[in-house]
């Protein structure tokens, strides 16, 4: 398997793939370790992730470096998503022992219940290239602290970050037996659902996240999805500051080239500010500067799959045909490299693919609306249910609007943000469980009843 920088298209190293017989033997070996790694104490395997967090910090540069250079990422993009990976092992870390430890939940005299929670035993994490660290640690760590076993696939496009999580995991403390990786494309994912694992959780598109429910389902066992949205943002006509919203929500729209599960993919703007935010997002958009992600100052690098650009061009030859508008942008790049314009297209409708279908790219329709009824259905037209914005300065119409939106988070003043704290779900096509929270450290563990009496 071939490893592509997709900002030089050079080859950084070729990977010997996994197949069946080896994932057979590293799924063997993981099935033996779980028991002796679930006996741990929850303060010994605290103390390994611990170790974890703190090599992250200390081998920052080289893990930002061998980042962007697989998946075209800004270098300063990857340092972030590496500390942002390191704020959420911390809330787990603090929180793990609260989550995890038995409840008593009856006390009285003669009686005793209590719920104890016990790991699944060898899990399945089939993860993303968008945010390796930052969706690996939503899975790997709390599955770890679990006390289960792990078998982590990373994407293709970030198998060499996905390597330096297993050397560091393994240099803080995780028995060599306990956290294997699967080196391998489409094929070896695919073989991943055959063994017989505990259960399974996927970060990814939704058409793979389908297909791994329907194929597993059989078995009977969880199966955890964090699937794409078609994530809304709705601008108020009462919004205080509209320069400053136009600044926030088009980095909510474009960070990291829009390839964000989060990421803003749909704007709708009250008339009455629609020209003034429009051109105030669009002077934000023509002032990052775009290039080799390993130079200073760059906003926007590469995307990371060289596929990503017949979509993009599919969405806006679809959307001009409909009768939108370039406002700016609409072309890839020439020469090296897997570049493409920061684009806005205007006068789109709900119809367009580009409203519709996720883009996973750094191209946005923005759509102007004449009330907030209007706003509340377009926003609802969607099959799918990961995150939705509004900017308004009364929380009350804020929290009217996002009550009326099924989706897993909702933002106010706020949008592309992920918070350890609360549950990280989506509803619909964008996915089926939860991640991060007290949901996303249980998650990973089976709850057994105790009825104690004597």
């Amino acid at each position: 398997m071939q490893i592509i920088n997709p900002a030089t298209e050079e080859i950084i190293t070729t990977l010997e793939e996994d197949n069946q017989l080896s994932l057979q033997i590293k799924f063997a070996t993981l099935k033996k370790a779980q028991p002796n790694w679930a006996k741990k104490s929850l303060q010994e395997k605290i103390s390994i992730i611990t170790l974890f967090s703190d090599l992250l910090e200390t081998e920052i540069e080289e893990l930002a470096s061998i980042l962007t250079s697989e998946v075209g990422k800004p270098l300063q993009q990857s340092r972030n998503e590496i500390n942002g990976a390191k704020n959420r092992i911390k809330w787990m870390l603090a929180n793990a022992e609260k989550y995890l430890s038995d409840e008593v939940m009856v006390e009285e005299p003669g009686l005793k219940e209590i719920i104890k929670y016990e790991p699944l035993g060898v899990i399945c994490n089939i993860s993303a290239w968008n945010y390796p660290f930052l969706v690996g640690v939503n899975v790997f760590i709390p599955a770890l602290l679990g006390g289960n076993a792990v078998m982590y696939k990373p994407s293709e496009y970030s198998t060499l970050t996905g390597l330096q999580i297993e050397k560091l995991l393994k240099k803080a403390g995780v028995p060599n037996d306990v956290f294997q990786v699967a080196v391998g494309a489409k094929e070896v994912g695919s073989a991943l659902l055959d063994l017989d694992f505990n259960g399974y959780f996927f970060t990814g598109s939704y058409q793979t996240g389908k297909y791994i429910y329907e194929k597993v389902a059989s078995k009977m066992i969880p199966c955890q999805l964090e699937l794409g949205g078609k994530d809304p943002l709705y601008v108020a006509e009462d919004v205080e500051d509209i320069v400053n919203v136009a600044i926030g929500t088009a980095d909510g729209a474009f960070y990291n080239n829009g390839q964000s599960c989060c990421a803003v993919e749909r704007i709708y703007v009250h008339e009455k500010i629609y020209d003034d935010y429009l051109n105030a997002f669009a002077s934000e958009v023509k002032s990052w500067k775009s290039g080799v992600p390993t130079e200073e100052g760059i906003y926007l690098g590469s995307l990371t799959r060289k596929d990503q650009i017949s979509v993009l061009e599919n969405q806006i030859t679809d959307a001009l045909t409909k009768g939108a508008k370039l406002f700016c942008g609409g072309n890839a790049l020439t020469g090296k490299g897997y570049f493409f314009e920061p684009t806005i297209l205007v006068d789109v409708t709900n119809d367009m693919l580009v409203m519709q279908e996720e883009s996973f790219g750094p191209i946005i329709g923005i759509m102007k609306v004449k009330d907030d009824e209007e706003a509340v259905k377009m926003m609802q037209d969607t099959n799918y249910g990961l995150t939705a914005s509004v900017y308004t300065a009364n929380q009350t119409k804020a929290e009217k609007i996002l009550s009326q939106l099924d989706s897993g988070s909702g933002y106010w003043n706020c949008c592309d943000r992920v918070s350890a704290a609360l549950p990280w779900s989506g509803r619909k096509n964008s996915g089926i469980g939860a991640t991060l929270s007290h949901q996303g450290l249980r998650a990973f563990t089976k709850p057994k009843g105790y009825h104690l009496k004597g």
